[in-house]
């Protein structure tokens, strides 16, 4: 049990980390982890995720608050909408088969893997010709 509560407290700071420093999800590490390395059902693996974003993202607000990174206005309209697609999706992966929720989420994973690759490339090909390089 001490070596369980040992890697939830490693996994937390490492998701922290990586969400506070790169701006990715932590639901990205967590999800991943709690199904493969602990054995989690899918649902279960997002569910306790969800309930993990909470005090992560209050402390992650804050300090990018206190740095004047946070447009407000898009922040609250986006939030309300998250709220309501959160509801529509979570009415959603309790439909689905679990099987099938852990494709899809493979998918998303995937397909935001490209588009960090893409969008590394891409910048540092305009720092290259910035560069003069």
């Amino acid at each position: 049990m001490i070596v369980e509560i040992i890697a939830f407290i490693l996994l937390g700071l490492f998701a922290g980390f990586l969400a506070a420093t790169l701006g990715i999800g932590g639901g990205i590490i967590f999800v991943p982890a709690f199904v493969s390395l602990f054995a989690f059902s899918q649902l279960d693996a997002q569910g306790t995720s969800l309930a993990i974003i909470v005090p992560t993202a209050v402390i992650a607000t804050i300090g990018h608050a206190r740095a004047g990174r946070v447009v407000w206005k898009v922040a609250a309209v986006t939030g309300l909408a998250g709220v309501g697609g959160a509801v529509l999706g979570s009415l959603l992966a309790f439909e689905l088969d679990e099987t099938v929720l852990r494709r899809i989420f493979a998918v998303v994973l995937v397909i935001l893997a490209i588009r960090m690759f893409i969008r590394a490339v891409r910048l540092r090909q305009a720092e290259s010709a910035t560069d003069g390089s």
